[in-house]
């Protein structure tokens, strides 16, 4: 099964989702990142989803779940790159995507990562 990578840049794990994101692959990029994480002592995970055309409900659940489980573990999560035909799919789907930070694009979602770790985020 092909992985989504998660790349390491200071204090921050990176993660840009290029293919096409099926529920598996969803549900073990949920566990990588725990494990990243927790091992990394990272504070921070920014997500790009700027290559998904569509979104189902169980991938908006998915991305509501991995902010939580990064919550619980001391990271903040923004995700980033939404196109507006997903933020209109999601809301007809009433995934609000509550608790889950978001961002027009990679540079004003770095921007809250680092004003949510007291703008001490090196990333």
């Amino acid at each position: 099964m092909e992985r989504i990578p998660v790349l390491k840049m200071g204090k921050c794990l990176l993660v840009t989702i290029q293919v096409d994101l099926q529920d598996q692959m969803a549900v073990q990029l949920q566990d990588d990142l725990a494990v990243r994480i927790s091992a990394s002592g990272a504070t921070g995970v920014l997500i790009d989803i700027s290559s998904l055309e569509i979104v189902d409900s169980f991938i908006g659940r998915m991305l509501i779940s991995i902010s939580g489980i990064a919550g619980v573990l001391g990271a903040t999560t923004v995700v980033v790159g939404m196109q507006p035909a997903v933020a209109i799919t999601l809301v007809e789907l009433g995934l609000s995507l509550e608790g889950v930070r978001t961002a027009l694009n990679v540079e004003r979602g770095m921007t809250l990562l680092r004003r949510a770790d007291g703008g001490d985020l090196e990333c």
